[in-house]
């Protein structure tokens, strides 16, 4: 029994030491965590629970017969982070460059199977060098089995991948069909095809970080949900993120500890400045009314236009969706209206409640747009916010212009508690533009036009620049006072936490993608 327990001890510890001391080395050279690190800082101490240790390959083609490697480039088992069962893989670049194969992808399989059957979320720790050719189809046809399982679960567990070295060609598929991408600065990249193809067919110079580096992916495509200096503050961004998320579509997410006391917050009624077109900071909104310092941002940097991020009200996780009036004056385009629409998504699948903070003059005009297809994208946040099912709060802290009054979560679309400030303007445009056309010939004819313009804009906005004829009509529950605002929101939750939609019966929408 002796030698057989020497057996083991001496193949685990094969395992564990992945590609070598050199490599190892290496990877930490680069700036980079082993796979094995990775893990281990990641989740609670002592508590990976490690599967398919022993897996190798079984590629005899091009010598590989005789380079094995337990384990086959990938780490995959479960474990928890902050006493909550979670799945997770690491690819181990020590190893093969952790290239892909039919085996490494049957261990990231077993583990996402599992996860949907019990209900836990999934993380994967990518750093491959993409699908190992020495296997050829088979390695093709082993992403093509983690794709579908992403698909499988997607709505069902929550989904996370971060990218902690290279992801290129078809691995970086299985990436973008997860909830969320957290991106390593300086030691990630994402890209279909690399700078060397890029180079031979359009004969553009650009470097492997250019292409498809953190910032490129945060900032220019969106791929990116979120970037972290190194391994380790990716690794604590992991792990803030699933403490706003449930463990699956059958939970909530988890709740804080939390009294309620008068809950008013005076410095909510500064924010908005007097003049109509001057701008503000639309986080001092947001900040004013989540419990103090529980924002977590998505999509920081990317389409600027639209904020989207996680927070907790009274203890309770919720999803905040808000225009930002310091840019571009906070107007819907394509981009931000993809990335709304993206997160309500989300939030729908996985039960957390939706708050929309309103200040949206309408949607960016020009050929740029149009030709870009802002019809189509702005149905989609239309949609999204349709669809969605969990409870859904806005509060008009401005204006509400246009067709974005309705997208953005009005009562029309089915929102539960719709509110205004009492500045809020909701009308089909602007006053100054609506009395240019209102007031077209009268205007012209007169022997001081701008007097008449001044007057008739005055006469416009007095009527409608306000929120009172919405609430006349029942568009608005109520016009309340900005320092109200959080405890109308706790309360309004709270009265919603048991929510129920019946939805039509159907295999699913036709969202127009």
């Amino acid at each position: 029994m002796d030698k057989k327990i020497e057996e083991l001890q001496r193949r685990l510890k094969l395992a564990w030491e992945g590609g070598g001391p050199k490599r190892i080395e290496r990877q930490h050279s680069q700036k980079k965590l082993t796979a094995r690190e990775r893990i281990g800082y990641l989740l609670d101490e002592g508590s990976f629970e490690e599967m398919g240790a022993l897996v190798t390959h079984r590629t005899t083609d091009f010598g590989m017969a005789s380079q094995k490697y337990y384990g086959d480039g990938v780490v995959t088992g479960y474990g928890t982070i902050h006493g909550r069962l979670v799945y997770v893989y690491a690819q181990d670049f020590t190893v093969f460059g952790g290239s892909l194969s039919e085996t490494h992808a049957e261990k990231i399989c077993k583990v996402m199977d599992l996860a949907v059957q019990v209900g836990a979320p999934v993380i994967g720790l990518n750093d491959s060098g993409g699908a190992r050719i020495q296997e050829g189809v088979r390695s093709l046809g082993g992403y093509a089995d983690i794709f579908y399982r992403n698909v499988r679960a997607s709505g069902v567990v929550p989904q996370l991948s971060a990218i902690m070295g290279p992801c290129a060609g078809g691995a970086v598929y299985s990436p973008a069909m997860t909830d969320f991408i957290l991106m390593v600065e300086e030691t990630s990249y994402m890209f279909v095809t690399g700078p060397n193809v890029v180079k031979t067919v359009t004969n553009e110079n650009v470097t492997s970080e250019e292409l498809g580096g953190a910032g490129t992916h945060a900032v220019k495509s969106g791929v990116a949900h979120r970037t972290a200096p190194n391994d380790v503050a990716c690794l604590e961004d992991l792990k803030t993120l699933l403490s706003y998320l449930p463990q699956s579509n059958r939970e909530k997410a988890p709740e804080l500890p939390f009294e309620l006391s008068d809950e008013m917050r005076e410095e909510l009624m500064g924010i908005v400045p007097e003049n109509p077109n001057k701008p503000y900071d639309m986080h001092e909104v947001i900040q004013g009314i989540i419990d103090r310092d529980t924002f977590y941002e998505i999509h920081k940097d990317y389409a600027e236009n639209i904020i989207t991020g996680f927070a907790r009200l009274g203890g309770k996780s919720i999803g905040v969706i808000a225009n930002q009036p310091l840019f571009l004056a906070g107007v819907l385009d394509s981009n931000s209206s993809r990335k709304a629409a993206r997160f309500t998504r989300f939030c729908d699948s996985f039960n957390i409640p939706l708050l929309i903070l309103v200040d949206v003059p309408g949607f960016l005009p020009g050929t740029d747009q149009e030709w870009s297809g802002i019809i189509m994208h702005g149905a989609k946040l239309l949609y999204a916010l349709s669809e969605a099912t969990v409870p859904r709060i806005t509060v008009i802290t401005r204006k509400a212009y246009g067709g974005a009054y309705d997208v953005m979560n009005s009562k029309h679309i089915g929102a539960d508690l719709n509110y205004a400030w009492p500045g809020a303007e909701i009308a089909v445009m602007g006053a100054k533009g609506a009395s240019e056309i209102i007031f077209r010939k009268e205007i012209s004819q007169a022997e001081d036009p701008e007097k008449i313009l001044a007057e008739k804009e005055a006469e416009y906005a007095a009527k409608f620049a306000n929120p009172y004829r919405a609430a006349r009509r029942g568009f608005i529950d109520e016009v309340i006072l900005p320092r109200e605002t959080r405890r109308k929101l706790i309360r309004g939750f709270a009265s919603l936490n048991h929510k129920e939609v019946d939805q039509p019966k159907r295999k699913h929408g036709n969202i127009p993608l």
